[in-house]
């Protein structure tokens, strides 16, 4: 079975998938003008701003829904892995795929807002919803929703759980199967209170969780000041293939680096515009933009801030792609969080290990909420006629069963699963944004406009030739 996923992944993450997520990052950078840069303010000042209501979120609560889901163990795990693999040039694609995808997370996001419903008493959008009514295309939506299910109910939660158990376990000894009980037990009494509970948990969790982590990275960085321009250097040569230590992996480097920058950012996979479609805005742009600032504060900061204590300390493997080690400073040990533990242990003997599987806990264990919600969103468009209760019942079982199942698996097995249900969606997602660049760089045009002409921006679709985009039509964005 091992052997078949193996197999099935390396097919999904080709180098045909590397090159559409790195070409349809630059294509939106583009054709966006790079707001990146050039709406950074923008992102910041829209972040705070708005309420919630009855049927939708606030854009902090939608922004911390998304940010749950993109921060979690790939900003630990996935960050070792990529060095363990890539070597460190691997962080430098990180960095560039989170910049290029950045402008793609608004695309996306945007286009959830757009084509977003009122469902089950709130706001439900994503890309099956943008999918079929923007493309007309009812069985693309189906596949997509089918997939994204499969990969947030049954996939993608191992890999969470996974991580928090290997970590607990290292730190305080507690049998992994104990963990999987304690998990399946607090992530069942969340998700009964359905998507306004999930983005409360969230909007106080996110922000505590990935303020203390980066604390404690600055505090190692602040005792590492010295190297910083060394360790940048490393990731800069290595990056080009020009560091003899790690010379010939340039493609592993690009590989690894993109692979696990999608996992943990999520740009374009298709995940953050079912949080996005959420929010209550008065334009879709509004929320397109405080989307692509998520995609900053995950792998820019977070991920920046494990690169950095791993690279200072040492603590690290690197894999040779025939085999044995390019680089070989912790014999025997598994790839994944204990790099982080063993890089934080070497300034802090007695909090490496515990702080890093707290960090994990918090990490991973609001990833799985926001896939939960995915899951449901996705559960809701495939039943047009609202009588799924059964349904979502069946959904919950689902995932608190992966859940269990990947604390008592092999990390290996857990990722390799993980990266299945990332790269299925990616493709599917990122062929339709492009498909449906249109009416997302038509709203961002509008959203311009009005800012240039000092309005509070709102979004009539009919006046931009936008079709079927039923909840604007309706209401202008005002209920």
């Amino acid at each position: 079975m091992e052997q078949i996923l193996e197999a099935l992944n390396n097919i999904i993450w080709s180098d045909a998938l590397v090159f559409l997520c790195l070409a349809t990052g630059i294509y939106f950078s583009i054709a966006t003008r790079f707001l990146q840069l050039t709406n950074l303010r923008s992102m910041v000042k829209l972040l705070l701003g708005g309420s919630a209501s009855k049927k939708g979120v606030s854009s902090f609560q939608a922004f911390a829904l998304a940010l749950s889901g993109r921060i979690g163990t790939g900003n630990i795990a996935g960050v070792a892995t990529a060095i363990a693999m890539g070597g460190p040039g691997s962080i430098f694609w990180m960095w560039l795929i989170a910049f290029l995808g950045s402008a793609s997370a608004f695309i996306e996001a945007t286009l959830g807002q757009i084509y977003k419903e009122v469902k089950d008493g709130q706001y439900r959008g994503g890309p099956a919803f943008y999918i079929e009514k923007g493309l007309g295309v009812r069985w693309y939506g189906i596949a997509f929703a089918v997939a994204t299910i499969l990969s947030t109910a049954v996939f993608l939660p191992s890999v969470q759980s996974n991580s928090i158990a290997l970590s607990i376990d290292n730190a305080f000894s507690i049998p992994v199967h104990y963990t999987g009980i304690g998990l399946v037990v607090l992530l069942g009494l969340i998700i009964i209170g359905g998507v306004k509970r999930i983005a409360k948990v969230a909007q106080v969790v996110v922000p505590f969780m990935a303020g203390g982590y980066i604390l404690l990275a600055i505090l190692i960085i602040g005792m590492n000041i010295g190297q910083i321009p060394t360790v940048f250097g490393l990731i800069i040569r290595s990056a080009f293939d020009v560091e003899p230590a790690f010379g010939g992996m340039i493609g592993m480097a690009i590989a690894w680096g993109v692979k696990r920058g999608i996992y943990s950012n999520e740009a374009g996979q298709g995940t953050a515009p079912h949080a996005a479609a959420a929010a209550e805005v008065s334009h879709p742009a509004k929320q397109g933009l405080v989307q692509a600032f998520s995609v900053y504060v995950d792998t820019l900061f977070v991920c920046t801030a494990t690169a950095l204590m791993i690279l200072f300390t040492g603590s690290f493997n690197v894999h040779h792609p025939e085999g044995g080690f390019v680089v070989q400073h912790l014999p025997g040990t598994e790839i994944g969080p204990v790099y982080t533990q063993q890089a934080i242990a070497h300034h802090f003997p007695l909090l490496g290990a515990p702080a890093v599987a707290i960090a994990l806990l918090f990490f991973a264990f609001t990833t799985i909420l926001a896939y939960y919600y995915m899951a449901e969103t996705n559960l809701s468009y495939l039943d047009c006629k609202g009588r799924h209760k059964w349904a979502v019942w069946i959904l919950r079982i689902l995932i608190l069963g992966a859940t269990f199942y990947g604390t008592i698996r092999t990390a290996e097995v857990a990722w390799t699963l993980g990266d299945i249900g990332v790269g299925l969606m990616a493709w599917l997602n990122l062929i339709a944004i492009l498909l449906l660049r249109k009416p997302a760089l038509r709203a961002l045009r509008d959203y311009r406009k009005q800012k240039k002409e000092g309005k509070d921006p709102k979004f009539h679709p009919r006046l931009h030739g936008i079709k079927r985009a039923h909840f604007w039509e309706k209401t202008g964005g005002k209920e």
